[in-house]
């Protein structure tokens, strides 16, 4: 129980993320960025876990939550409630795009596979998932840099989500202590 507590307070006090550098042996440069510009989500690439090109034009047409996620984050029970979103939204056209990030505290250890199957055993996630990245820093994702573009400041921290509608814009930007139901709110109200 004492390891929980801690684990959560380290998770909920962002100090300072720069201070733990990323581990980049796992991450993987999941994005291509568009030639020009990007308009919309649809112009990028990203990588799955078996390290395959994907575009988001796939996605088109769909209200998109995109997260970057950890499994030994005090914010990992949020998958719970993503789940139950994604399966409550999923049929009236909604996708939820997960990117597993190690920047904050070194919370998201280990291969892909082994955070799959993680999600998969612990919170049975049927959503997407994608190989491992950066959401800050030289090596972020240029999803990532794009998205922050869009609605500005770095990632503070695990389980910061962006909702996207279905022209493939950037609406809303929730950070990880916002309240679930605030962005099933905002999901609904999107499709």
């Amino acid at each position: 129980m004492v390891a929980t507590v801690a684990t959560w307070v380290a998770c909920t006090k962002p100090e300072n993320p720069e201070v733990n550098p990323p581990v980049t042996d796992t991450v993987t440069q999941d994005s291509v960025p568009p030639e020009e510009p990007a308009d919309n989500i649809y112009q990028f690439k990203v990588m799955d876990g078996n390290g395959d090109s994907v575009s988001l034009s796939a996605y088109r047409g769909k209200v998109l939550l995109v997260v970057n996620t950890a499994t030994q984050c005090g914010y990992t029970p949020q998958y719970t409630d993503l789940e139950r979103i994604y399966e409550r939204y999923h049929d009236s056209g909604f996708e939820i795009l997960d990117f597993p990030c190690n920047q904050f505290g070194n919370q998201a250890p280990g291969s892909f596979d082994d955070i799959h199957e993680f999600c998969t055993s612990r919170y049975n996630i049927t959503f997407p998932q994608f190989a491992k990245i950066d959401v800050n820093g030289a090596n972020a994702s240029p999803l990532y840099v794009w998205l922050k573009s869009k609605k500005p400041g770095n990632i503070r921290w695990n389980f910061t989500k962006f909702l996207i509608d279905r022209n493939g814009e950037v609406i809303n930007r929730f950070e990880p202590e916002k309240a679930m139901s605030a962005v099933e709110t905002a999901v609904s109200n999107a499709l």
